[in-house]
């Protein structure tokens, strides 16, 4: 009896290469469907912006671990995507602002963290990352910037606490909700399917 090792070979490497396939495709379908679950929409007038975490818009700093910037930037990410449906640029502001909804539910006013001792970092798509403190941002203005027509901009924002500034296991905390601002007059609102 003859054996086709070429022939054997051949079918191995085409049953492999289906299996690997096969692997791929279930792994990316998986991925995406568990974070399209995660994402929140929001919108404005011309704006559709997708916050990637199940705490949509909401940051919070519950645990003073004062460090450098360095690790700052290396702590819990906040994404999101803006996209402009319109077919000319649209002027936004993106901000982040005391949640003073969650402060007054959790009744813990006095235990705020000062804003200058908040270290924020924002970097937009591939570029470098903006550090500011919390206390010298005007009216908690991370960025004033346009998107152009039908184009889309992912942000990632990190907020920590800075060094020496409190000790670690203090109770005190930080609520605060990033807010999509278009031409300084419209913030985007939750998309009514999701409340």
């Amino acid at each position: 009896m003859y054996y086709n090792y070429r022939k054997e070979r051949i079918k191995s490497a085409i049953i492999i290469c289906l299996i690997l396939f096969l692997a791929v495709f279930a792994t990316h379908h998986i991925y995406y469907k568990f974070q399209n679950e995660r994402n929140i929409d929001y919108s404005s007038e011309s704006l559709d912006i997708t916050f990637h975490e199940e705490t949509g818009d909401r940051v919070n700093l519950t645990k003073v671990t004062p460090v450098t910037d360095a690790v700052g930037l290396s702590s819990t990410a906040y994404t999101f995507t803006i996209k402009n449906n319109m077919t000319m640029p649209v002027n936004y502001t993106i901000k982040l602002v005391d949640d003073i909804q969650t402060v007054f539910e959790e009744n813990c006013s006095e235990y705020q963290m000062p804003k200058d001792i908040i270290r924020i970092g924002i970097r937009e798509d591939n570029k470098k990352t903006e550090i500011y403190t919390l206390s010298e941002l005007q009216s908690g203005t991370l960025k004033e910037t346009k998107v152009d027509a039908l184009e889309e901009k992912n942000y990632t924002v990190r907020i920590w606490t800075i060094q020496s500034a409190l000790q670690s296991g203090s109770i005190r905390h930080y609520h605060g909700r990033i807010q999509i601002v278009e031409d300084n007059k419209e913030v985007a609102i939750l998309n009514p399917k999701q409340r």
